[in-house]
């Protein structure tokens, strides 16, 4: 016996949380028929995909995805509840999706501060600083607020650069707002680029005597130009934030700046 369609109530249930309008018991009518429709494309190439990967297979796989277990998500879901006694199908499904996004999301800041160290394998300072960026890291507990806005970069003759600083030069010039988390890999991006020219220096210069000297002069000269770069990094940032409709720069408007630009 073929399997029902959809009810009509149930499919206009589903598709009213994607809308704040109401949808009329014929538009309900007709979305179960292109529901259906749609899985009578998408059934059958999954099936060929899922047998593609391995002929013996006798259930349907989603053969473009990793997904997390079903089985043992809802048992770790029932170990949390406090007030309910059971989890149904569509909250174990919405607990995978979650998750899902917090890895995907967790995986991309992950590579982005690797790509900064240009490296190709993540380690465990990159996981650190990808925490840092969503907010779950050690510096987001508040007792460590002070602290963190006190960091800063050192520049050879010119004091120090803090977040504060960063922020203030942000509403200034940028005439935007900066979060903590996108102040502070600014300064990082700045001092590690400023670290990478000095080892380039080091390694290649061939100045007919100490190095040194010529090293002194480029802090010297860092120290002039450290606000300036600043300042044309938070502008483009500004600018890139706005393109989005950002209200404020985030880590992500910074991590996508070439800092040699």
């Amino acid at each position: 016996m073929p399997a029902k369609p959809y009810a009509p109530s149930h499919i206009g249930s589903v598709a009213s949380t994607f809308t704040t309008m109401r949808i009329s018991g014929a538009v309900k009518e007709s979305l179960v028929g292109l529901v259906c429709s749609e899985l009578d494309s998408l059934v059958p190439s999954m099936e060929q995909a899922t047998l593609g990967n391995d002929p013996e297979r006798k259930t349907l796989d989603d053969s473009n995805r990793t997904r997390l277990n079903y089985n043992r998500t809802r048992e770790l879901m029932i170990d949390r509840l406090e007030q309910v006694e059971s989890v149904g199908s569509a909250a174990v499904q919405g607990g995978i999706e979650y998750i899902e996004k917090f890895l995907a999301r967790l995986m991309r800041n992950c590579e982005e501060a690797a790509s900064r160290d240009r490296v190709s394998t993540i380690k465990p300072r990159h996981l650190q600083l990808a925490l840092n960026s969503m907010g779950k890291g050690e510096s987001a507990h508040e007792e460590e607020t002070e602290d963190v806005e006190e960091e800063g970069i050192q520049v050879q003759g010119g004091g120090l650069i803090t977040i504060p600083h960063v922020k203030s030069m942000s509403r200034t010039h940028a005439k935007m707002a900066i979060t903590d988390e996108a102040a502070q890999d600014l300064l990082y991006t700045y001092g590690d680029m400023v670290s990478e020219l000095e080892s380039d220096i080091r390694k290649h210069a061939n100045l007919g005597r100490d190095p040194m000297h010529f090293i002194d002069s480029v802090n010297r000269l860092s120290a002039l130009m450290a606000f300036g770069w600043i300042r044309r990094m938070l502008m483009k940032a500004a600018d890139n934030a706005r393109e989005r409709g950002y209200p404020r720069i985030d880590i992500e408007q910074i991590v996508n700046i070439d800092p040699f630009e």
